[in-house]
């Protein structure tokens, strides 16, 4: 029975191996500090968070997340940890909440390796504290417990650092908000809250053998199962984004919100993972083949309103899941190389062993327990590698055009829809254990942050062996695609494209554009020509805030187009002035929350030159490759995904057809 702790309260650990996971309504940093007997931290390497996310027996996520798996393995703790702390600290500078009392109360969970709740805890009565102690976990008399804290720091992670007794707690804190940062700059954006612990029910007549695994926590035995994968995917909530002007159909999931919290009104501390609200239940699985056999996949097996919600819901869990289950694999191989190196150690250290055969025969026995965990462990992952490939194979072929490959045959039916789709496929994503299994890279419309394609030589190995003016009309090419399928999943006249290439470089790549009659006007060249756009969206930006703020919608200038705008911007910063960089960070910046997003064309290693000034410009987009590069970081463990861009099949007319059926249906609309 799971003991649901309040402040104050403790509650014994029937096992060493656990995990404790941490769900908010918002992006938190977490981490978690060692103690002795007296509760003291040692120093730094007695501290896991971000910049250092692993410890013998601890390991925490890489970045800030609304949700947080901790694995933890009490028994390969450090000799003298009597004591391990879970602490939560909100990230600053990410334009997030700057207090716990403008959130959902966090909620923390002990559980086993099963899934099982051990004891939860939900840190209410929050308000000026930007970093809390949530948990901590410590040994009396031989025995594991662990006992609910709650304490809130106003002063953040310095102050609460401070605290547990850390040398130099700014400098450490701001070391670890500056991780976060990087962190954040790198990520993939993740999906939207979840839904309730039933809203994905993907394989669950059959599967429980062959689920995906999450990581554990080093330790002797190979990765378990650890979650049913009813509660391991995310889940679109249906309460409407900021900027979107078309929602999913539906009733709201309900829930607490932190715009409501931060605006003064009343905090709802039932947590969203406690929602009753649920959208319809996905089709039911297959029948398993053979009885003990998994489940045969199904395309759109999560919850949703729509098929389109059900298959963005089913490609992020299948994301999360590849992610959890890699990570299980290294970290039980990590500990089967630890553990051989303890074994060792402890076997030349006898002097027993240097004499005659028994030193060899230890170190072959050390070796043969690595061998066989490793194994193990790569026997699991390749069942779970094994049952997402065969739902990838299942759901590609099903995706709509907008979550589709230019290969994909949806395209050439494609026909320029009423309402935006709920996401845009980007890229595709994969790791080196399998890099056949690819994930489909979805971003959400509209766009949160604008996006940065890397022209330079220096941002990959691939790159590195490209000529640079072919790496940059490959650049600018990855662009163009990138705005004309844009425009295609918009209805007519609410996507709108301006292009900025002020020495007339990409006129090649630019030519699909330009012929189809698809941009707002002609590419701007030239000092007065950058000038000009850029003071025309800076404009829309500072008169639809203004309008927004007021609530006057109507007093917006006639001529205003309020769709959505793309600025792409090649061959950046060349022909840019000090006032024209200032008003592309504040588009950067202010653009989104109205309508205004950026997609840069540059070499980030050539920008530098400029100075830190472009530093805040970078951070804010997302930023992508012409070639494969392993830079992304997924929101849950932070492994390095290699992203793969999207290519139209060669050949293929795909592209002009698309920017033809744009075009039609402009003029069938009258735009």
């Amino acid at each position: 029975m799971t003991a649901e702790l309040v402040r104050g309260q403790n509650h014994t650990l029937p096992q060493t191996r656990l995990e404790i996971r941490v769900s908010a309504g918002t992006p938190v940093v977490a981490g978690a500090t060692l103690g002795d007997e007296r509760g003291t931290v040692r120093g730094v390497e007695w501290i896991a968070h971000p910049g250092s996310p692993q410890l013998p027996g601890l390991e925490v996520s890489q970045q800030a997340a609304a949700d947080h798996r901790l694995a933890v393995d009490l028994e390969a703790l450090p000799a003298g940890a009597h004591r391990v702390t879970v602490l939560l600290a909100l990230p600053v500078g990410a334009g997030g909440p700057v207090r716990f009392g403008a959130v959902p109360a966090p909620f923390v969970s002990v559980t086993g390796l099963d899934g099982t709740e051990i004891a939860t805890f939900t840190l209410t009565d929050l308000d000026a504290e930007s970093a809390v102690s949530a948990l901590e976990l410590y040994r009396r008399q031989d025995a594991w417990k662990v006992r609910a804290v709650g304490q809130g720091y106003a002063g953040g992670l310095a102050e609460m650092l401070a605290d547990q007794g850390v040398t130099d707690p700014a400098a450490l804190a701001g070391s670890i908000q500056e991780a976060v940062t990087r962190g954040l700059a790198r990520s993939v954006a993740p999906p939207p809250p979840r839904t309730p612990e039933a809203d994905r029910v993907r394989h669950a007549t059959g599967s429980a053998d062959h689920r995906p695994t999450a990581p554990p926590p080093a330790a002797p035995e190979p990765p378990e199962p650890l979650a049913d994968p009813a509660t391991t995917g995310p889940a679109h909530t249906t309460q409407p984004h900021t900027t979107q002007p078309h929602t999913a159909s539906g009733p709201p999931a309900g829930g607490p919100s932190a715009a409501g919290a931060s605006a003064g009104g009343h905090i709802n501390y039932a947590h969203p993972r406690r929602q009753h609200a649920a959208p319809p239940s996905p089709p039911p699985a297959a029948p398993p083949a053979q009885p003990g056999q998994p489940a045969q996949p199904v395309a759109g097996d999560a919850t949703g309103w729509s098929m389109d919600e059900r298959l963005y819901n089913q490609i992020w869990g299948m994301f999360e899941d590849l992610a959890r289950a890699v990570a299980a694999y290294r970290s039980a191989v990590d500990f089967a190389e630890s553990r051989m190196d303890q074994e060792l150690d402890r076997a030349l250290s006898d002097p027993r062993n240097r004499i005659g055969g028994a030193g060899d025969r230890a170190r072959e026995a050390a070796r043969a327990k690595r061998d066989e965990l490793a194994s193990r462990a790569r026997e699991a992952l390749d069942r779970d590698l094994a049952q997402l490939a065969a739902e990838a194979a299942v759901v590609e072929p099903a995706l709509p055009a907008a979550y589709a490959g230019w290969g994909n045959p949806v395209w050439h039916a494609h026909r320029i829809p009423m309402e935006i789709p709920m996401a845009l496929r980007i890229g595709d994503l994969h790791l080196p254990e399998r890099t056949d299994l690819r994930i489909p890279l979805l971003v959400r419309l509209p766009l949160e942050r604008g996006m940065w394609v890397d022209s330079g030589r220096a941002a990959s190995e691939s790159a590195a062996l490209m000529d640079t003016d072919r790496l940059r009309r490959l650049a600018m090419e990855t662009a163009v695609a990138h705005a004309a399928r844009l425009l295609a999943v918009y209805p007519p006249g609410e996507f709108a494209v301006h292009v900025i290439d002020p020495a007339g470089s990409a006129a090649g790549p630019l030519a699909p554009l330009v012929e189809a009659g698809v941009l707002a006007g002609p590419p701007a060249a030239g000092p007065g020509g950058v000038a000009s756009v850029l003071a025309h969206l800076t404009r829309r930006v500072d008169l639809v805030q203004m309008a927004v703020r007021a609530r006057a919608a109507d007093s917006l200038p006639p001529d205003l187009d309020t769709g959505e705008q793309l600025l792409v911007v090649n061959d950046f910063p060349h022909g840019f002035d000090d006032r024209a960089v200032t008003q592309l960070r504040y588009l950067a910046d202010e653009g989104p929350a109205v309508g205004v997003h950026l997609l840069m064309v540059a070499d980030r290693e050539e920008a530098s030159a400029y100075g830190p000034v472009l530093d805040p410009l970078w951070r804010s987009l997302l930023r992508i490759t012409p070639v494969a590069d392993s830079h992304l970081a997924d929101p849950w463990v932070g492994h390095a995904w290699t992203y793969e861009p999207l290519t139209i099949p060669p050949g293929s007319r795909v592209l002009e057809q698309v920017l033809a059926a744009v075009a039609e249906a402009r003029r069938a609309a009258g735009r």
